[in-house]
C-alpha cells in the first residue's frame, strides 16, 4: 500500500471512533455528510460499469448496525397474507430459506432522492434542508438475492393485498425530540411483485453491514429509501400503509405542489462528469471527457456536453456496452481554447423523453434535483 493511501485510511480509522459507518471512509473515495458517506465522481475514472464496494455512497438514518445472521428472521405479517399473521404471530423465512430459493442477479441503480441537494443553494440561490450531497449519492452494483414476489408467495399472499412496508432494523429515528420509530415505507402491490429484489449479495460478496446486511431490497428505478436496508418486518396489507417516509418526507412540498405534497417515487435524470469539483487540466491538448448519466424512468437514449457553460453543445459519444443498462457511460472530446476558468455542463435524455431543465423545480425538502449541473475547471 502506498504511503499516501495509508495515510488516508489512519485518518479514516481514527474518525470511526465519532462515525455511523463501518466501512473505513477514505477520503479519495468518498466525502463524510452527516453521517453518511459521498462517493466521489473521480473515483470511479476506470473503474468499469458498476461501483466499486469500498466507494459506494452510504445513506444512514441513524446508524449502520451490526446483525446477527444467525438469530435473524424475515417476518411477514398483516391483512394481505392468508390467515392474517400478527406482527407477533408472523411468517419467517431465516437466512438458509432465502439462499434455498431461486436466485437472480442484477445490476440495478440506487440513488438518495436528495442527491444533488447542494445545487438548489449553490445554482439557484434556494437552500434546503437534509444531507448536502453533490452528485454522489447513487451507485450501480450487481445485486444478487431472491425475488420479493417470490418471497411473498411462499408467505400466502392474497389478492386483497394492497401494500407492502418493509420496516429496517436499525435503530429507531428521533428528530425534533420526536421518535418517529424504525425507517419503513410501503410499496404498491404492483411494483413489490415486479422487479424488487431481496438482496443478500452485493458486487460478487454477501453484503456489506454499511449496505444492509444480511438483507436489504433493491428497487430498480425508485429512490433510495424504498430499498430499505436490514430488513426485518414487512406488513402486506389489505389497505393503504403510511408511515413518517410517505407522509412527513420524501414527498414534493412547496410552489406548484398540492399542501399535502406529491409522493416522490422514481428518480429523475442526472449526469455527472468523472471528475473531481473544481479539476485542472492541461492546456494544448485534447481533454477527454468521460462521465455518467441515468434516470428512473429508464435507459438513457442521448448525452450532450457543453465546455463554455452552455453556448453551444455537442452530443456525447455512448459506450455501447451500457445500451439498456441501469447508467450510461460516456466521453466528449475536448480541446481548451486557452488558460482559465471553463464551466462544463453535461446534459441527458432518456428512452421516455425526459431530460435535464437548466434548473430543477424547486421543493421545500430538496429532491429530484434535475437540472444541469455546471461543473467547474481550470485549464492550466
Amino acid at each position: 500500500m502506498h504511503r499516501r493511501q495509508l495515510i488516508e485510511l489512519g485518518a479514516a480509522m481514527g474518525a470511526l471512533a465519532e462515525a455511523t459507518i463501518v466501512k473505513p471512509l477514505v477520503p479519495s473515495l468518498l466525502t463524510a455528510r452527516d453521517g453518511n458517506a459521498e462517493m466521489r465522481w473521480e473515483a470511479m475514472a476506470g473503474q468499469g460499469y458498476v461501483v466499486p464496494t469500498d466507494r459506494f455512497f452510504v445513506r444512514n438514518h441513524t446508524h449502520t448496525p451490526l446483525v446477527d445472521v444467525d438469530t435473524w428472521r424475515l417476518r411477514l405479517f398483516g391483512t394481505g397474507l392468508r390467515g392474517t399473521p400478527t406482527r407477533d404471530d408472523p411468517v419467517e423465512f431465516d437466512y438458509a430459506d432465502l439462499r434455498a430459493m431461486p436466485a437472480v442477479q442484477t445490476s440495478a441503480l440506487l440513488e438518495c432522492a436528495g442527491n444533488g441537494r447542494r445545487f438548489f443553494a449553490s445554482q439557484q440561490a434556494h437552500p434546503t434542508p437534509g444531507v448536502p450531497w453533490g452528485l454522489g449519492a447513487v451507485g450501480v452494483a450487481r445485486w444478487r438475492g431472491v425475488r420479493l414476489s417470490t418471497v411473498l408467495r411462499h408467505a400466502g399472499l392474497t389478492d386483497a393485498a394492497v401494500d407492502v412496508q418493509p420496516e429496517g432494523l436499525d435503530p429507531e429515528y428521533v428528530t425534533g425530540g420526536v421518535n418517529l420509530g424504525r425507517v419503513r415505507r410501503s410499496l404498491p402491490i404492483g411494483k413489490a411483485l415486479d422487479d424488487v429484489l431481496l438482496a443478500y449479495e452485493m458486487n460478487g460478496k454477501a453484503l456489506p453491514a454499511d449496505h444492509g446486511f444480511p438483507v436489504r431490497l433493491v428497487v430498480p428505478g425508485w429512490i433510495g429509501i424504498s430499498s430499505i436496508k436490514w430488513v426485518g418486518p414487512i406488513e402486506v396489507s389489505a389497505t393503504a400503509l403510511f408511515s413518517p417516509w410517505n407522509t412527513r418526507f420524501y414527498r414534493m412540498f412547496g410552489p406548484g405542489h398540492a399542501a399535502d405534497g406529491r409522493l416522490v417515487t422514481t428518480s429523475v435524470v442526472k449526469s455527472a462528469f468523472e471528475l473531481p469539483w473544481d479539476a485542472r487540466v492541461p492546456a494544448g491538448v485534447d481533454v477527454l471527457l468521460h462521465g455518467r448519466s441515468w434516470s428512473g424512468n429508464g435507459p438513457i437514449r442521448a448525452v450532450e456536453v457543453s465546455t463554455d457553460d452552455g453556448a453551444s453543445w455537442q452530443a456525447a459519444d455512448l459506450d455501447p456496452d451500457d445500451a439498456g443498462g441501469a447508467w450510461q457511460r460516456w466521453t466528449a472530446v475536448w480541446h481548451p481554447p486557452g488558460p482559465g476558468r471553463w464551466t462544463l455542463r453535461a446534459r441527458a435524455t432518456d428512452v421516455t423523453g425526459a431530460g435535464q431543465p437548466d434548473e430543477a423545480g424547486p421543493n421545500e425538502l430538496g429532491y429530484l434535483f434535475d437540472g444541469i449541473v455546471r461543473h467547474p475547471v481550470t485549464v492550466a
